[in-house]
């Protein structure tokens, strides 16, 4: 019972705070009382977090109100099939999605050769891609993993950093390269990355290859131009896969510039064997702090939104209801040169 309830019953408190029913535990029974959809939804959630228990999962508290929202949101959605779904095993520690649109995120990467993941900060866009093109590498799938990113906060300045390119660019890609280490063991990807199995290296240098047998993940693709993207995308070659991420609200691009990353989805939207993931702030894992700061600033950006539609509409209407006093005058004035 210590590992379904939690120490000093912390999971059980979880479980209070997230269902408006009574849970009372006495021994190794559980009794709950409350509104038949209250009750019918913590029976269910136990259920759920005893199957997590006997397939090896460790429950935390995020884990229950995890599992708890899927079962609130999504009817007939089993959290225990999506919490349990290993992805790769690495360095001790297991890769597995954390929400519904994560599992089918990783499944549509299953599915599809070109998959776009569209979200915020911290919904797991790069990392899980990461662990699919190392699973991929490890099952013989694909012969090399292709990172990159475009670097764009260098711009045309690159030349002025001090350094070499590669200490230029390095910071740019070091993202990538944590990921790795999380996932392979550290000593092997200097070999990896000098025998060209490995290949972490900005946008620029995709321009003019073909990429054959390969898992390509472009990162931060909300930083490429429209043409960028659209080169990106036709580097494309045999048995290759490829992973798009980015978040179209953090946009680094000289004002003005529009995002590849936004055009592409109405150019390619349909296609088959293309397919948009789009995450929100539910899928964040990170602090719980920074779901809560994603959805205040969308809610920022539609008060912004709606102020300038306002005032754009106020404008447009005084446009269009009269003119300026001089136009007036001159208006009349031509009406009686006219008769």
């Amino acid at each position: 019972m210590v590992s379904l309830l939690g120490s000093r019953d912390e999971l059980l408190r979880v479980i209070e705070r997230e269902f408006a029913a009574d849970i009372h535990v006495r021994g190794n029974e559980i009794t709950v009382t409350g509104r038949p959809e209250e009750t019918a939804l913590v029976s269910g959630l136990f259920e759920e977090l005893i199957e997590l228990l006997a397939n090896g999962a460790e429950l935390s508290a995020d884990a229950v109100e995890r599992a708890a929202a899927m079962l609130r949101k999504e009817r007939g959605i089993r959290p225990a099939e999506v919490l349990t779904l290993d992805i790769l095993s690495a360095r001790g520690r297991t890769i597995r999605p954390k929400t519904l649109n994560q599992k089918r995120y990783v499944d549509a990467i299953d599915k599809n050769t070109i998959v776009f993941a569209i979200g915020p900060a911290g919904t797991g866009k790069t990392y899980l891609a990461m662990a699919k093109a190392v699973k991929a590498l490890q099952a013989k799938e694909v012969n090399r993993i292709i990172l990159t990113r475009p670097a764009v906060e260098a711009g045309e300045r690159l030349g002025f950093l001090p350094g070499t390119l590669y200490e230029k660019i390095d910071p740019y890609l070091r993202p990538l390269y944590d990921a790795l280490h999380d996932m392979l063991d550290p000593d092997s990807i200097p070999r990896l990355t000098a025998a060209g199995t490995i290949e972490v290296a900005p946008l620029a240098y995709m321009r003019g290859r073909t990429l054959n047998d390969s898992f390509i993940i472009l990162d931060e693709a909300q930083n490429t131009s429209a043409e960028q993207m659209k080169m990106f995308l036709t580097r494309l070659g045999f048995g290759s896969r490829v992973v798009v991420t980015g978040d179209v609200t953090q946009v680094d691009l000289p004002s003005g510039q529009i995002s590849g990353l936004r055009i592409v989805q109405d150019i390619l939207d349909g296609i088959p064997d293309i397919h948009f993931c789009r995450l929100t702030s539910h899928d964040v894992v990170r602090h719980r702090l920074v779901s809560d700061i994603v959805d205040a600033y969308e809610r920022w950006d539609a008060v912004q939104r709606d102020a300038e539609d306002l005032a754009h509409g106020a404008g447009a209407a005084g446009a269009d209801g009269r003119r300026p006093a001089g136009q007036r005058g001159a208006a009349r004035g031509g009406g009686k040169r006219g008769r």
